[in-house]
């Protein structure tokens, strides 16, 4: 999809985040405070990315999730920007960034996936 495409496609903030790398204010994204049962889907393109059942309230102002539903749902890229080395995190399928994964997360894996609230959507259980 062109970049024209995707601004069609896209809100003015989901298009700043998932497709020029930007992330919203600390504890104002819709799915910060969710606590419904579901899945997290890229709001991109809708490839499934994270279980409710692993999102925890990480207190960084950001949805945080110990892991993926599958790790090939994610790709992981080294970014050098605003003076600090992390690990961005991109949906495998679309490329939209969806944020950043950190080694300071809960049992059992140790990460915490921190996720824009604009980069995704939610399905919830049926």
């Amino acid at each position: 999809m062109s970049e024209k495409d995707w601004k069609k496609e896209l809100t003015a903030e989901q298009y700043h985040i998932l497709r020029e790398k930007g992330t919203e204010r600390p504890f104002t994204g819709k799915y910060y405070h969710n606590k419904e049962d579901g899945t997290y889907l890229c709001a991109g393109c809708g490839q499934q990315l994270f279980s409710s059942e692993a999102k925890y309230d990480s207190g960084s102002g950001w949805p945080s999730f110990y892991k993926p539903m599958d790790n090939n749902f994610i790709n992981e890229d080294m970014d050098k920007s605003h003076g600090m080395i992390r690990t961005e995190i991109t949906c495998s399928n679309c490329g939209g960034h969806l944020g950043h994964v950190f080694p300071d997360g809960p049992n059992p894996t140790g990460l915490r996936y921190c996720v824009n609230s604009a980069s995704l959507n939610f399905k919830k259980k049926a």
